[in-house]
């Protein structure tokens, strides 16, 4: 049983629910987006929290915080509508191109890509020797062909196909 109040007064009525009740309650209750906080009055004040609002969703992309950039990419929408086409170009084609990057962070280009990224070597200032591969024996090595199968003497029933009487084959 849960107790439900929403008074302090001692005397009012106490509703007692068994929790059946949950889902209907919290239907009111939805996750909140960016396009919720408040947004500046100003001109300027919209751009500069666009341009902050841009800095949050690149480090939240670039740190796998995908809840985190899924909100701030909205907050960014809500700004960036609320000001004229004309003002923040530049701001809405880096908008583009991180939605662009948070759309394809499960696809497998994008897990190809962070398998191919080189591992970093230790210290930045030491340089391991590379060890070089002459380029001869490269060209010499060649692989092989899969080799034939003998199928052995195989026959083709003619008279199967309707190519041939039956009684000839």
């Amino acid at each position: 049983m849960v107790r439900r109040s929403q008074s302090s007064n001692p005397r009012s009525v106490v509703v007692l629910t068994s929790g059946t009740d949950w889902g209907t309650r919290a239907a009111g209750q939805r996750r909140s987006s960016g396009a919720e906080s408040p947004i500046p009055r100003r001109q300027p004040a919209k751009i500069k929290a666009l341009q902050q609002t841009i800095g949050v969703v690149r480090v939240a992309i670039n740190r796998k915080r995908w809840h985190e950039a899924r909100y701030a990419l909205s907050r960014a929408r809500a700004l960036t509508n609320a000001l004229p086409t004309n003002m923040a170009v530049q701001e809405r084609e880096q908008l583009s191109a991180l939605r662009k990057k948070y759309a394809a962070r499960n696809t497998p280009a994008a897990k190809n890509a962070k398998q191919t990224k080189p591992t970093p070597a230790g210290r930045a200032g030491v340089k391991k020797p590379v060890v070089k591969k002459s380029t001869a024996n490269s060209t010499a090595q060649k692989p092989k062909p899969a080799p034939v199968r003998d199928l052995g003497d195989r026959f083709i029933n003619r008279a199967a196909l309707g190519y041939a009487p039956a009684d000839e084959a």
